[in-house]
């Protein structure tokens, strides 16, 4: 329960579509660090589930690599199959082996008819295990349509290629203090006309109720032109700050989780790209501030960027300007 009582010149946000039932976030959080929300979905049967095109196209590129591998063996394993219950005999052009070798012949034969290689030493014969071969070639070629169509989608996906730091901090700020956390784009994608707004999620006491309520926490600094470098967002607690007087007890009562949203142009796609994080109490550390991630060069006529310096930070006293 919030101990403090909310600052009335807080601004209300009532358009982050989330709702003000506690049941839609519990104690846990509205978004994940990566920026999906937090949220299982029930009521589906398995295939509206999977959507195995949406999966292929946003799982990570070793785990598409793998599916892709594990279907191609396994499609292969079951045409071989399928083979040797129609009889291999009825596959010209086998080598007079045993066993394993044996088996070797087949699936290899099943993965040149699949990919349509087609050497020629191997050859079906009769309907049967002609019409299999026909079914595995056409099998093949579809397969390759709908990969090739995925593979371009990955990559031709705009993606907005930002990392955020771990915590968000506490920090002097002027005369006063301000809550910060930065980013930094890691790829030579940039982006220019950014725009980053933030809410705040918290927990009160309404009516005898636990209600969601969301707060604008207006920047210091919310759009750039361009973003090639590292940006620290500030939020100034001040009495307009929907935190302004709260300590980090008063933020862990409430459940307070700060929304992150970043829109900006990205050149080499040519299109805008979207970002989401949050940070809950548990990720604010009061009283510490981030440390320089950059340096001129050593000839002076570049900046070198450090992104392994993104989550670097000092403690600090609040107060201390």
């Amino acid at each position: 329960m919030l101990i403090r009582k909310l600052n009335k010149k807080a601004q209300i946000n009532n358009e982050t579509g989330l709702g003000t039932n506690t049941n839609l976030s519990g104690t846990g959080r509205f978004f994940n660090r990566n920026g999906e929300p937090n949220m299982q979905v029930m009521g589906m049967n398995l295939w509206q589930r999977l959507n195995i095109y949406h999966s292929l196209l946003t799982m990570s590129m070793w785990k598409f690599l793998l599916v892709v591998v594990i279907y191609f063996l396994g499609t292969n394993l079951l045409f071989t199959a399928i083979y040797y219950l129609i009889g291999i005999e009825h596959l010209g052009g086998l080598m007079q082996v045993h066993g394993l070798e044996l088996f070797g012949e087949v699936f290899f034969f099943s993965a040149q008819t699949f990919t349509t290689v087609g050497y020629g030493r191997i050859n079906p014969m009769g309907f049967a295990a002609s019409f299999t071969a026909s079914m595995e070639a056409l099998t093949g070629l579809m397969t390759f349509a709908i990969a090739t169509g995925i593979m371009w989608g990955r990559f031709s996906r705009p993606k907005a290629y930002i990392r955020y730091s771990k915590n968000a901090v506490v920090a002097p700020f002027r005369d006063g203090i301000a809550l910060m956390f930065r980013m930094v784009p890691f790829t030579r994608n940039y982006l220019v006309n950014v725009e980053v707004r933030v809410t705040l999620a918290m927990q009160v006491m309404e009516d005898g109720q636990m209600k969601n309520r969301f707060f604008n926490m207006p920047l210091d600094i919310a759009k750039a032109n361009t973003m090639t470098a590292n940006w620290t967002l500030v939020h100034i607690i001040n009495e307009e700050s929907p935190i302004y007087g709260f300590t980090k007890d008063d933020l862990t009562n409430a459940h307070a989780e700060m929304l992150v949203f970043v829109q900006g142009f990205d050149e080499s796609f040519s299109n805008t790209v979207i970002s989401r994080t949050s940070y809950t109490y548990e990720e604010l550390v009061f009283g510490a501030k981030f440390l320089p991630m950059y340096h001129p060069s050593e000839d002076g006529m570049k900046t070198v960027l450090h992104l392994d310096q993104l989550d670097a930070y000092e403690k600090v006293e609040l107060g201390q300007v």
